[in-house]
């Protein structure tokens, strides 16, 4: 059964196609682009394929789309083409055939000189009246384009994304459950917690966190009364020295100079963001991003271990 993601990806290729090949009528591609604009849930195409489909309303959002499709004939009296795409289209084909009956008379009497030149300028005023619509049928399809090739790529590059976080995360829940059992048993509740979104949810998930981190240290290196040294520096390995000791492990399992300093400074900036933010306010979005942080750095840190 496929994904809501290969859905859209499926359909925003069968709209391209019809575009780029010409496979399909306006109208279809509008009707189809409707479907997928509601999947992706964006609501200003949305209102724009309705105007489409239906005729442009005289408020922002229409005037706005008015202006991107090239309807005005005279923006600031406020006269356009306000009607839909289908009525655009009617009208190329009544110019076209008008066009095509027009003709100039085989005549060089001087009478006929005022016939042909207005015979001239109503070709010529038809001319333009079908470049104009022709025109606005143009950026109609162009705009349709534009957002459906931008959610083909999002939806490629998101589903790309989490096949790759995906793939890495089956990697990290080995390496957590191998090595700190009881630590990924933790994961769920912080995941509850925040799906709760109230303050006193995301105070407890930040302080489940920390804990996370805590547990962490006692299953790679235990509690001890002695001390290591790093850089001149004596670091005691007690039982509150959870960095300290988080830092050791990493030490000895990098060889790495500037991989040790960038996990050493993430693990500082994330202990401390989740310690203090058990008591100020974080919103729902950093806790989330400080969870998955906590989560992927320590999956990082496992990694290095040598066997």
């Amino acid at each position: 059964m496929e994904t809501k993601t290969e859905h859209i990806l499926k359909l925003a290729t069968e709209i391209m196609d019809d575009i780029e090949l010409s496979k399909n009528e306006a109208q279809s591609i509008l009707l189809k682009t409707t479907r997928l604009a509601r999947y992706v849930d964006d609501s200003n195409i949305r209102a724009f394929l309705k105007f489409e489909m239906q005729g442009y309303p005289n408020d922002e959002i229409g005037r706005k789309y008015m202006t991107l499709t090239g309807r005005w004939t005279d923006k600031e009296n406020s006269k356009g083409y306000w009607f839909p795409l289908s009525q655009i289209e009617a009208k190329i084909e009544v110019e076209n055939n008008k066009l095509i009956q027009l003709r100039i008379p085989d005549t060089s009497a001087s009478t006929a000189l005022p016939i042909i030149r207005d015979m001239k300028y109503t070709m010529s005023e038809t001319a333009i009246r079908i470049a104009k619509l022709g025109g606005i049928k143009s950026r109609i399809i162009s705009l349709v384009h534009e957002f459906v090739t931008n959610v083909y790529y999002e939806r490629t590059f998101d589903n790309l994304a989490e096949g790759i976080f995906e793939s890495y995360k089956k990697d990290i829940d080995l390496l957590i459950a191998e090595n700190s059992g009881d630590v990924i048993e933790q994961i769920p509740s912080v995941v509850a917690r925040l799906s709760e979104g109230d303050k006193e949810s995301i105070s407890q998930a930040l302080t489940t966190c920390r804990r996370i981190i805590d547990s962490f240290a006692n299953h790679i290196f235990p509690a001890s009364d002695e001390t290591f040294n790093i850089g001149g520096n004596e670091l005691s390995l007690k039982e509150s020295n959870v960095l300290n000791r988080i830092n050791v492990f990493i030490h000895q399992n990098s060889e790495s100079t500037n991989r040790r300093k960038k996990l050493k400074q993430n693990l500082t900036n994330l202990y401390s963001r989740v310690s203090s933010g058990v008591h100020s306010d974080v919103d729902y979005k950093e806790a989330k991003n400080l969870f998955l942080n906590v989560y992927l750095l320590l999956g990082e840190i496992l990694t290095l271990k040598k066997n």
